[in-house]
């Protein structure tokens, strides 16, 4: 129970890092805009997933709450 609580704190501390030091991911998505016959018009989007800063400072500190409980367990 204590190792599994500390792997779990130390993914979440790292995952808020990770949240927190990468605003969003952008990526491109091709959509077809026209088709007349054989002939295909498409464009390329970018779009944009962004992370809330609040999600990664409550990630990071749960991670942390659950190493200090798994520490104090000992």
């Amino acid at each position: 129970m204590r190792n599994t609580l500390s792997f779990v704190g130390v993914i979440l501390i790292i995952v808020g890092v990770l949240f927190l030091a990468y605003q969003g991911i952008t990526y491109t998505k091709r959509e077809k805009v026209a088709q007349i016959g054989s002939l295909e018009v498409t464009t390329d989007q970018q779009k944009t997933v962004t992370f809330p800063p609040m999600l990664g400072g409550l990630s990071l500190a749960a991670g942390l709450v659950l190493v200090v409980i798994s520490r104090l367990k000992k």
